[in-house]
């Protein structure tokens, strides 16, 4: 048995991409168990019958089932980058919810009986505005260096960008699209993206960082 941490983790999903950004750079050790969604192991449905990732899952028995709580979870056993001092709940709230929502409405039209995703697109353009003009001046949302804030919303606005890359590219939002491809082109996003085959029992342990 494992005294690790187990991470329930699948690489594609940005909520656990952000979790995964934290619990790297934090350099605290867990076991990664890679899963795939359409076939979800028994042992994570039975410590968080949610059944969404990332789940971790603490040797004391207790659970985080929400990627925010994984991210300050690690950032506070270890923040070597002082991450944790820029966290702007507020902007990560817009983020996970209106923006979000007006997201997978906007790449996803069919699963909401929609013909057309464009009206969800230009109303999550108007958050991406707002992105520009909070990085206009540095390049990152807490100043010169990358934080918490940021890390919490990239893996979206990427998914957001991901849609249609022209069409995003070609957008009037330089100090935005900089941003993310700094991450995108970072060491960091690069190591979290590892491929891992799908976790079953009996598997050997993958251990992550």
């Amino acid at each position: 048995m494992t005294t690790l941490p187990i991470l329930y983790s699948f690489r594609r999903c940005p909520y656990a991409m952000r979790a995964r950004m934290a619990v790297a750079v934090s350099g605290v050790h867990v076991e990664l168990r890679e899963v795939v969604l359409r076939d979800k192991p028994p042992e994570m449905l039975e410590a968080s019958p949610k059944g969404t990732v990332p789940v971790l899952v603490l040797p004391d028995g207790g659970v985080l089932e929400q990627s925010l709580d994984i991210m300050r979870w690690a950032l506070a056993q270890s923040d070597p980058k002082d991450w944790l001092t820029h966290d702007d709940q507020n902007l990560v709230l817009a983020t996970d919810g209106p923006f979000k929502q007006a997201l997978d409405r906007y790449k996803y039209p069919h699963r909401y009986d929609l013909t057309d995703g464009s009206p969800h697109r230009d109303a999550a353009l108007m958050h991406l505005g707002d992105l520009n003009d909070r990085l206009a001046g540095a390049p990152y949302l807490g100043g010169t260096q990358p934080a918490f804030t940021d890390i919490a919303i990239f893996p979206f606005v990427r998914q957001f960008a991901a849609t249609d890359a022209a069409w995003f590219s070609a957008l009037p939002l330089p100090a935005l699209q900089s941003w993310l491809a700094a991450f995108v082109g970072s060491d960091l996003f690069a190591a979290i993206m590892t491929r891992y085959p799908q976790w079953k029992a009996g598997d050997a342990l993958v251990h992550f960082p």
